[in-house]
């Protein structure tokens, strides 16, 4: 079992940043590709962002590349968001997510890629 932890969510004007945080338990994160997805209200849970095992290997969804990074610490067993240059369509419920396998270039982006999910942490952007 696997217990997903994320954090730093918040409300935030456009424009600005944001660093989200999700903590690992129960699994050595070392052991896991991992992703974060968000879901505004009334909308499908979408792809935003993966990482490798190692974090060598990175991809994010076209609509946050350039403003988004993803990272992992591996000694500390967490993931990070760091968000830039907020917009109010980011506004969502971040969730992270963990994935038993290894790096898929065919199925990162797949939400039924992950096996274990946090409960979310919310993003609000204001105009």
């Amino acid at each position: 079992q696997v217990q997903l932890v994320e954090s730093g969510g918040g409300l935030v004007q456009s424009g600005g940043s944001l660093r989200l945080s999700c903590a690992a338990s129960g699994r050595t994160l070392s052991n896991l590709t991992m992703g974060w997805f968000r879901q505004a209200p009334g909308k499908e849970r979408e792809f935003v962002a993966a990482i490798s095992r190692s974090g060598r290997t990175t991809a994010y969804a076209t609509s946050v590349k350039g403003r988004f990074t993803i990272s992992r610490d591996n000694t500390k067993n967490t993931m990070y968001l760091q968000m830039n240059s907020l917009k109010p369509e980011d506004t969502a419920a971040y969730y992270c997510a963990a994935d038993l396998g290894w790096w898929n270039s065919d199925s990162y982006f797949r939400r039924d890629e992950y096996e274990y999910w946090g409960q979310g942490t919310q993003v609000t952007v204001s105009s």
